[in-house]
């Protein structure tokens, strides 16, 4: 269970946000893992942290009107200073919390917005965030997320994200790789994550179709586990599901992983 990290967005959604974190702890989590923790005060959220000895790893930047549809500021030419304080407030509630990874939403592409102005002002603006977050030794992540979920978000190819990594060229830029939307994009996962290891900074994990916890659907997450050790990923797998019934029914794939690993 160390490994795993459960996402407190995604799972216990059946308390409010700040009991979660206890519910992590009655699951024998040790870590944990949220999308937006700006709905509760930084110092509030560590006391849980803290009190149930938690590590919290990952975090995303605040990434607009949620409720509005916006996923992410970082491609927006009109809003660059709206972006730089979400780094600002990012930062702030990594520090406070003891979090090393901070990902960074791109955003929705609207069709006024040319695509290549788009991304250059994205460059720009995770070279911006990567300098401030290295200030305090952070991680920014990028992940590509599939167009069938999200229709029109930016980022949706992982060989695209590679590239812009590599065209921001700060050390401290990773790759985020969720096997849901890289399932969904295009499939060949063990020969995709190899190809990206030396760039890849954080893992998470959910089935397809349904985006449930693992066992309901068609992706062999044993053998990804598997493959995970063997190649020598020593991060956290986040789990950021959506249970399929409830929060602790989902979790008895996990408890035969357990099990399975221990007779072996």
């Amino acid at each position: 269970m160390d490994q795993f990290a459960v996402n407190v967005s995604t799972i216990f959604t059946e308390v409010p946000f700040i009991e979660r974190f206890q519910k992590a702890k009655e699951f024998s989590f040790s870590r944990v893992e949220c999308q937006f923790p700006y709905s509760e005060p930084a110092e509030r959220i560590r006391e849980e942290l803290e009190k149930y000895r938690l590590s919290l790893v990952l975090i995303n930047l605040p990434a607009g009107n949620w409720e509005k549809g916006e996923r992410g500021l970082a491609i927006f030419p009109d809003r660059i200073g709206q972006f730089k304080q979400s780094v600002d407030e990012g930062i702030r509630y990594a520090t406070n919390l003891n979090v090393s990874l901070i990902h960074c939403m791109a955003g929705m592409l609207p069709p006024e917005l040319d695509r290549q102005r788009a991304k250059e002002v994205y460059i720009d603006n995770l070279q911006y965030a990567a300098e401030k977050l290295a200030q305090h030794g952070l991680t920014l992540l990028i992940e590509p997320i599939n167009p069938y979920d999200m229709p029109g978000y930016f980022l949706t190819d992982i060989r695209e994200a590679a590239e812009i990594i590599e065209e921001v060229g700060m050390p401290n830029v990773k790759l985020q790789y969720d096997f849901y939307h890289m399932q969904r994009m295009q499939g060949n996962l063990i020969a995709t994550f190899q190809a990206y290891f030396s760039l890849i900074g954080h893992v998470q994990i959910a089935d397809v179709p349904g985006r449930h916890e693992p066992g309901t659907g068609e992706i062999h997450y044993e053998r990804i586990f598997q493959f995970l050790q063997s190649c020598g990923y020593t991060g956290a797998v986040g789990l950021e599901y959506i249970p399929k019934t409830t929060s602790e029914a989902s979790f008895a794939w996990c408890s035969a992983h357990v099990l399975e690993r221990e007779n072996k």
